[in-house]
């Protein structure tokens, strides 16, 4: 399989990542298993040419994470997946997921982090997050009909990041942009999510459920319902019921469960907070339906996931 971006990444490119990343003297910052993303002044954005044999033991970061091996392969754990990466491949880590690094003794890889923050408010962008909010993999074999564009987006990414370009930030998130509008097309276009309607219909399905992912990013924590959620988008509940577990993939009630555990993950970060007032503020009736709910889930009771997360503050270097 032939790798596009390693073929365009000549040596003397590499060299002169390889020389501008020298002058960052970047290191990583872990606090137990929460890595802070320490991103370039001004910017949201971290692309490493990485040819390091080190392993990253298990850790996550509220950032997105982009991982494309160039030479040799790449091991990657997320949660309890693990997935051999070949070059070329692309995996996409959901923000906030444990995941852990295993390199070979030699290769190359790109390693884009970026925050999702400045693209989730933007109209639409709520259609994709039941679809990203899972590791994403591909390739020329999974994925043929986008492979090759999305490959030469991140190409393009990772020349303006190494750019002495003063609008490379702009550059960079207009082609991520890119990147999710190509991946959320081609999800409607190949799983066929309302094919049975006509294009027109299909806009206006997609409009409401993206004023349902909205509506559920400002109220998870409150006591809502299917019904109510359901009149929300002006469809009954068991219409509504359909059409999410189309467009989502979970039904209703397990999405609105992801995202309660998703915020009691913060939450658990701070120290001042009780396991009780973080199963209220997440929007659980009960300490132990957030107990039970949160192991089901994370394999880790929320104090164990609390005790994990805490255990000191240390520096890793990361050499490119």
């Amino acid at each position: 399989m032939k790798n596009a971006i390693l073929n365009n990444l000549s040596e003397d490119n590499r060299r002169k990542i390889r020389l501008r990343q020298d002058t960052e003297r970047f290191h990583r910052v872990v606090n137990g298993n929460y890595e802070l993303v320490k991103y370039l002044p001004g910017s949201s954005i971290r692309i490493w040419y990485n040819v390091e044999n080190i392993d990253f033991s298990t850790h996550w970061h509220p950032a997105f994470e982009i991982i494309i091996p160039l030479e040799n392969t790449y091991t990657v754990r997320v949660s309890n997946e693990e997935y051999l990466l070949h070059p070329g491949d692309i995996l996409i880590i959901p923000a906030g997921e444990l995941h852990y690094l295993m390199a070979p003794n030699s290769g190359s890889r790109l390693i884009y982090l970026f925050d999702s923050s400045i693209i989730s408010k933007l109209n639409g962008f709520s259609y994709l997050i039941p679809y990203i909010s899972q590791p994403i993999l591909m390739s020329q074999d999974t994925h043929s009909q986008i492979y090759t564009e999305e490959a030469n987006l991140l190409e393009k990414m990772c020349e303006e990041y190494f750019s002495d370009n003063n609008l490379r930030e702009l550059a960079i998130y207009s082609h991520l942009l890119n990147f999710f509008v190509t991946l959320g097309r081609y999800r409607m276009n190949v799983e066929n999510t309302f094919s049975y309607v006509h294009q027109t219909k299909q806009k206006e399905l997609i409009d409401k459920l993206n004023i349902v992912f909205d509506y559920l990013d400002q109220h998870y924590m409150e006591d809502i319902t299917l019904e109510k959620v359901a009149s929300v988008a002006g469809f009954s509940k068991f219409h509504f019921s359909r059409l999410f577990k189309q467009c989502s993939g979970q039904n209703f009630y397990d999405f609105l469960c992801f995202k309660r555990i998703k915020s009691a993950e913060m939450l658990l970060l701070n120290p001042d907070l009780t396991i009780t007032e973080i199963a209220l503020q997440s929007g659980f009736s009960s300490l132990s339906t957030f107990n039970r709910t949160f192991k089901r889930s994370k394999n880790c009771t929320p104090t164990e996931y609390r005790d994990l997360c805490s255990k000191g503050s240390h520096p890793l270097e990361m050499n490119p």
